[in-house]
């Protein structure tokens, strides 16, 4: 990012983070877009794209969470490639990723940042 750029981002407010069972994940629509949004049993929100690169079906919202050396992930429900919450990076072939989105919980609500874009 060059000086003068700067970053807007709309937030999307989701649901209340107590209706997202702990370790689980819920599938919300952000501005068009399927969005997989998971909550952790540390009270932790992440979200990611909800299609499996892999298997073409938008199912990521119905994968395993969990841990692979200290990295919270989810597991595809399809073929189980793990992705990492934190970065949408695929922790089992590098050249994947999903979409990672930035999540805050405001007043007891899950945003999602729904677009980043660039104005001068």
């Amino acid at each position: 990012m060059s000086a003068g750029t700067e970053v807007t981002t709309t937030w999307v407010a989701v649901c209340p983070a107590e209706q997202i069972v702990p370790e689980t994940g819920v599938c919300a629509l952000v501005e068009g877009e399927q969005v997989a949004v998971f909550r952790l049993a540390d009270g932790s929100v992440w979200a990611l794209g909800n299609l499996d690169p892999f298997s073409g079906a938008s199912v990521m919202a119905r994968g395993i969470v969990g841990d692979r050396a200290g990295v919270p992930v989810v597991a595809s429900p399809v073929y189980k490639q793990c992705f990492d919450l934190r970065t949408g990076a695929c922790l089992d072939d590098p050249s994947v990723a999903l979409p990672a989105h930035r999540t805050e919980v405001v007043e007891g609500v899950v945003l999602v940042a729904a677009q980043e874009g660039m104005a001068t």
